[in-house]
């Protein structure tokens, strides 16, 4: 496949609402999350599957040329066409070239949340027939379907348009085509995904299709255009032109990363709100306010981030943040240390970009905000939820058994795999942090703030090695540590506002991190020389939970990784060009693999640092965003360390 990504290489099409189209470049479906058409009915939640995929294929004087590809269990590729595929490009939205002379292309509208479907015929000769079939499920996106009678296959074609209502609790599926549609019902049973059996979870499942549309494939292209829900009627293609010009409109002329950052930002309710990742995840408190940073506050987004943190402060409860907005009609979860810390933080940098930009917060929006900020920095100080509160020497405890408090959150049933139980170290650069920025307006914090930053320089360093304790006081024990070498302490020097580490202890940290931790991709969970250390992240539920955060590296730790070195180098122009060459070239790579234009959630500890999780995570393309404007503002960051040379 010249001229083509890897074939498992996955794209992304979103609209402003939480539905997405994706695939792969063989177009073979490996996930249940793969799909053309999906409906959020409660935007960004409640997530359906509409039209799954399709079937396609030529008709030719030499026998049919399939188009499509497809796997059945127990592992059967029929038919091919991604043998027919001689290229790809992701840009300006998923386009492939057949052997045929065909080219096939896919979109969806951010606005209005159709898809087209676009086949155009090179050169000259006479005029090609194209037969497409939709396949159908009306599921939810984590679900999967099988044969059942329940399902409706009857077709309703009126004004050019096709209406199949397969389940009465579901948006209607309406196709506009400029093809002649043909009812005739049939179900394909046991498609196989096979990323879902690496998953170690179910993979198999049949769909449906109502009919199949023609075409003559000439000097006119054939178009499908697929919509959730009933419309008014439009010509195909006048619809595809119009949602291809509006496409082509927002993409032209700006970077990929700030095409790619759009996929994040979408609507909830009258406001925004940041989803962390695709393909599973909804929006959690935590990714969007690391990941608005780069996504929003690097790229100018001002307003849209002051009204994501005006909405989520409306959420505020003893003086947390929910780390998840909850489904409709299911109960916020405020399990998370860190989530509220890190809102403080997005508010004090979203404060200081907007009056750098000369738009100052009005009064009614820094009030609320302040608010905020206040009611956290006192429910933390006083003692809230899952025993989180300030301790004697003024740093910040947290951890009830059962409960995941921190990022490293994972959870399989009852076996919490880091419950991180005491005072972790990224907790308190962040409590500090806070209460830094707290100090502006109080001297109240400010004698907290030298309170716990004392502390911190007393308690956390090792003696042994330089590095930080990971914990200090672990499961509420004094005096207990964790020595684990970890990346949560490069916080204490990159990643925030204000460094709480400074001078040789500060080089030292970060020297250890990068000889240890430090992969081309992201920072390790844990040392490889730790007898607990995993090099790879795969297999079932509990083997991939197991090393989630446990030797698994993580590209969204690149950016305080980078943000440090940088610091206690003075943030001098060759350090920036060195860090430029050393670190930017491999993630640059990175957006032509795994989620093309995007970053992963995870890779792999070890060589070759296969990707894992989500092929497309906020938090990590947001923080190659924020890294990349640093990087090329000639400024040195923050808090770096004069004098200190690369």
């Amino acid at each position: 496949m010249s001229g083509a990504p890897d074939p498992s290489a996955e794209w992304l099409e979103t609209d402003r609402y939480g539905a997405f189209a994706s695939g792969t470049v063989s177009g073979e479906r490996t996930r249940r999350y793969h799909a053309l058409l999906m409906a959020a009915l409660t935007p960004p939640t409640g997530r359906v599957v509409l039209v799954n995929g399709i079937e396609a294929w030529l008709e030719t004087p030499a026998g049919e040329v399939f188009l499509s590809t497809q796997r059945y269990a127990p592992d059967i590729v029929y038919p091919e066409g991604c043998r027919g595929i001689t290229g790809f490009s992701p840009a300006p939205w998923p386009t492939w070239r057949f052997a045929a002379g065909v080219t096939q292309e896919i979109l969806v509208g951010r606005d209005t949340g159709e898809t087209v479907l676009r086949w155009r015929r090179g050169g000259g000769g006479a005029p090609l027939r194209l037969v497409v079939r939709p396949l159908l499920s009306g599921r939810d996106y984590h679900a999967l379907h099988r044969r059942n009678e329940r399902m409706a296959l009857a077709s309703d074609a009126k004004d050019g348009a096709v209406v199949w209502r397969p389940y009465p609790d579901l948006p209607a599926i309406t196709v506009r085509s400029n093809g002649d549609f043909e009812p005739k019902p049939e179900w394909y049973g046991n498609f196989l995904y096979r990323e879902e059996r690496a998953r170690g979870l179910d993979c198999v499942e049949d769909l449906a299709s109502p009919g199949l549309f023609r075409f003559a494939l000439g000097d006119a292209d054939a178009v499908m255009v697929l919509q959730a829900g009933e419309s008014a009627p439009e010509p195909a293609l006048a619809a595809a032109g119009r949602i291809a010009e509006a496409e082509r409109a927002r993409r032209t002329g700006r970077s990929r990363l700030a095409v790619a950052a759009d996929a994040y930002l979408v609507d909830r309710g009258q406001g925004r709100t940041v989803i962390a990742g695709y393909p599973w995840f909804t929006d959690w408190g935590r990714d969007t306010f690391i990941a608005m940073r780069g996504l929003m506050l690097a790229t100018g987004r001002l307003a849209e981030a002051r009204d994501i943190l005006l909405a989520w402060s409306e959420a505020e409860s003893g003086g947390m943040l929910p780390n998840r907005f909850p489904d409709a009609g299911e109960t916020p979860e405020f399990n998370a240390v860190d989530a509220s810390l890190w809102f403080v933080v997005a508010v004090h940098e979203l404060l200081g970009a907007m009056s750098d930009a000369g738009a100052p917060a009005d009064a009614a929006t820094r009030a609320r905000l302040a608010g905020t900020v206040e009611a956290v920095l006192q429910a933390y100080a006083a003692g809230t939820r899952f025993g989180i509160g300030a301790d004697a020497d003024g740093l910040l405890r947290a951890g009830v058994p059962g409960v995941q408090l921190t990022w490293m959150d994972a959870k399989l049933g009852d076996w919490v795999v880091t419950p991180r139980i005491g005072k972790p170290v990224e907790v308190q650069a962040l409590w500090i942090n806070a209460l830094a920025i707290g100090a502006a307006g109080s001297d109240r914090w400010a004698e907290w703030h030298r309170r716990a930053r004392a502390a911190f320089a007393a308690r956390f360093v090792d003696p042994a090695t330089g590095s930080l304790f990971d914990m200090v006081d672990v499961d509420h024990v004094p005096g207990r540590v964790d020595r684990r070498i970890r990346p949560n302490q490069i916080f204490a020097v990159g990643g925030l506002p204000f460094p709480v580490l400074e001078g040789a202890p500060a080089r030292r940290v970060v020297d250890l991190v990068e000889a240890l931790l430090l992969t081309p991709l992201g920072l390790r969970t844990l040392s490889p020389d730790h007898p607990d250390y995993a090099p790879h992240y795969r297999g079932d539920p509990r083997a991939r939970d197991g090393a989630y955060h446990q030797g698994t590296a993580w590209p969204w730790l690149m950016g305080p990784f980078v943000e440090a070195w940088l610091r206690v180098r003075g943030g001098s122009a060759a350090a920036q060009q060195t860090a430029r060459k050393r670190f930017l070239p491999a993630l640059t790579a990175h957006l032509d693999s795994a989620g093309l234009g995007h970053v992963s959630e995870v890779v792999d500890g070890d060589p070759p640092y296969t990707p894992g999780g989500c092929p497309f995570q906020a938090w990590s393309l947001g923080e190659l965003i924020r890294i990349e404007r640093l990087l090329a503002s000639g400024r040195p960051p923050a808090g770096a360390q004069q004098g200190n040379a690369a």
